[in-house]
């Protein structure tokens, strides 16, 4: 099945810089570009399905593959960004210079809202407090493990690993893929109730409902229902850099604590998410003190 749609999206809209939030990294299994074409894989409610997004002049052209293209192709502007509402952040940026200049500088920038907890969730298990590296690596091979081709033309590209799957999974098999068994035991307690937690109707259900999963806590939370319900007010505390991001761009300060860091984005409220996402757009970090994070290979342990 082929399904074909035409999206308006706003005059200064910018694809990659919206969807791009979505992958993990370049070489995602799951969503990557190819020739300037969005691929998105997806186990949607009627089966699996791919979405892609290109540019066609000033419209989106969004087509969606496989049984579950028509609930994509229905998805398709929010998966894309443009369901998300910035009204009233331009007065708020106004407030701080940095802010004023992310704001017009990346103004094409939407966030997306894909409607789906569980692979988010995933990804995001396997960033917990280990380097972007480690995370990919494990994610990578996850998806491999359970992969199962997409719909669509493209080769490679992979299904997200099944939640019952997951679920049923042994976490030593897990291990090669550099995963210890503290962030295992939590993705298959995740996985378990998978379905409730795409039953939730809002970021607000969903961030209670993932919180009370044991190893799930804020960062995480917020991590993920900053992409899947679109939620521009989700600010990942807890997080290694983004506190000191934050204190560098907008006080000068080199470092800061997760306290420091809402009372610097407390004038965006509405938009602290958003806020914290023009910040990685633009490339601003802190200055560096001391050895990088080593990479470590949690297989061999």
């Amino acid at each position: 099945m082929q399904v074909r749609r035409v999206l308006d999206p706003p005059d200064d809209y910018h694809l990659a810089g919206s969807v791009g939030l979505l992958p993990m990294g370049r070489h995602d299994p799951c969503a990557r570009f190819v020739e300037g074409v969005f691929w998105y894989a997806s186990r949607t409610p009627d089966g699996p399905g791919t979405l892609a997004l290109s540019r066609d002049g000033a419209a989106l052209t969004a087509t969606a593959y496989g049984p579950g293209a028509s609930w994509l192709i229905d998805r398709a502007g929010a998966i894309a960004g443009l369901d998300d509402d910035v009204t009233g952040f331009p007065a708020l940026a106004a407030a701080h210079p940095v802010v004023a200049q992310l704001a017009r500088a990346h103004r094409g920038v939407r966030l997306p809202a894909t409607g789906q907890v569980f692979p988010r969730l995933l990804r995001a298990i396997f960033e917990q407090k280990v380097t972007g590296k480690e995370a990919y690596r494990a994610y990578a091979a996850t998806a491999r493990h359970f992969g199962e081709p997409a719909p669509g033309p493209v080769e490679r590209l992979l299904l997200p690993p099944p939640a019952e799957a997951v679920a049923a999974t042994p976490y030593w098999v897990f291990h090669p893929f550099g995963v210890e068994q503290r962030r295992a035991d939590t993705l298959r307690r995740a996985a378990a109730v998978a379905a409730r937690l795409e039953a939730c109707a809002d970021s607000q259900e969903a961030t209670r409902r993932l919180t009370a999963i044991a190893g799930i806590g804020p960062w995480t939370a917020a991590e993920v229902v900053r992409t899947v319900y679109g939620d521009a007010d989700a600010v990942s505390v807890g997080d290694y850099h983004i506190p000191n991001t934050v204190a560098w761009a907008l006080a000068g300060e080199a470092r800061g604590d997760d306290a420091r860091m809402l009372t610097l984005l407390e004038p965006f409220s509405g938009h602290r998410g958003r806020v914290c996402v023009l910040l990685e757009a633009a490339g601003i970090a802190a200055p560096r003190f001391g050895p990088r994070m080593p990479i470590r290979s949690f297989a061999r342990f």
